[in-house]
């Protein structure tokens, strides 16, 4: 298993370590110019302070990474971003970037999102490796099951022994604070968003719709009626179509086609855009897992749709 660690602000540390039982942050590139492809999904991603602070303040679990305007990263996490506000997000931006612009100039950044966070209080930092060069910008992997790497992990590990950690269960104690391993990540609001989005190629589901602020991140089974923030429990809609999916005026059929209720006709007298949608094949993500599960499909059509 490797671990990255990212180098990060104290301003962004200091903000998101007092935000109580927080599940998700999102470790932003102010570039936006490239992926981060270094760790899967699982791996832990540590946080590093700008020099002199040369220590290892806390982490997160690896989840996702995407390039996105700065108002659609605002929409997904805001404050989990690190900042108060999306001006005082894009001021960061903008003295990061050594740059001038327009006030409300809707940057793209690198977004790396991170599940169940964790921060050390200053007695608990940790030294940087000794290998650690002072030229390093963005940050460092390293190998946890040897040398240096597992060195930095028997001491992250013992701090987050007695910390709710909710990726790893009782049984996997033994496991976690020896041999290192990969967990995939429980995802937080934010990060559903996020990916769902991705997953669909930031096209709906149903009319390929691409214009990226008119697109939701819908939930099959609501997360108020214990459905999962999990890919599999979700769907990319135009924001119109969310909202009647929400209000079971249209679902999705175990066999992914658009469905239309004549619900919609009866209580509105039009719905014509919808009816010439009806049965029409969703556009699905490539790989079967991915694809909305037939349990919270079989869950909406019993519980939400109106028939």
């Amino acid at each position: 298993m490797k671990a990255f660690i990212g180098v990060t602000d104290l301003d962004w540390f200091n903000h998101l370590s007092g935000i109580p039982e927080i599940d998700e942050v999102n470790f932003w590139q102010p570039s936006g110019n490239r992926g981060f492809k270094t760790l899967n999904p699982g791996e832990p991603f540590l946080f590093k302070l700008h020099s002199p602070n040369d220590f290892i303040v806390g982490g997160g679990f690896f989840a996702h990474n995407s390039i996105l305007p700065l108002s659609l990263a605002w929409e997904a996490f805001y404050e989990k971003n690190g900042a108060q506000s999306a001006q005082e997000m894009r001021e960061r931006i903008r003295k990061y970037r050594k740059t001038l612009s327009i006030t409300n100039e809707d940057f793209q950044i690198g977004c790396i999102l991170l599940e169940q966070p964790f921060f050390f209080g200053k007695d608990e930092w940790i030294k940087v490796p000794k290998d650690w060069s002072p030229n390093i910008v963005q940050g460092k992997t390293y190998d946890l099951s040897i040398g240096i790497g597992k060195e930095l992990w028997d001491e992250v590990a013992l701090r987050l022994k007695g910390r709710k950690i909710q990726e790893f269960k009782a049984s996997d104690t033994a496991d976690l604070f020896g041999k290192p391993q990969t967990i995939l990540p429980r995802l937080g609001q934010g990060s559903f968003r996020i990916m769902v989005t991705d997953i669909y190629q930031r096209k709906c589901a149903v009319t390929q719709e691409k214009t990226l602020p008119a697109l939701e991140a819908a939930h099959i089974k609501p997360y108020i009626e214990s459905g999962p923030h999990s890919v599999n429990n979700g769907i990319l809609f135009r924001s119109d179509i969310h909202k009647l999916f929400d209000r079971g005026y249209v679902t999705i059929s175990p066999d992914y086609r658009f469905e239309v209720s004549k619900k919609i006709k009866e209580e509105y007298e039009n719905g014509r855009d919808y009816y010439a949608m009806q049965g029409k094949p969703l556009h699905l993500p490539g790989k079967t897992d991915l694809r909305p599960s037939s349990q919270f499909i079989n869950w909406h059509n019993e519980k939400i749709f109106l028939g």
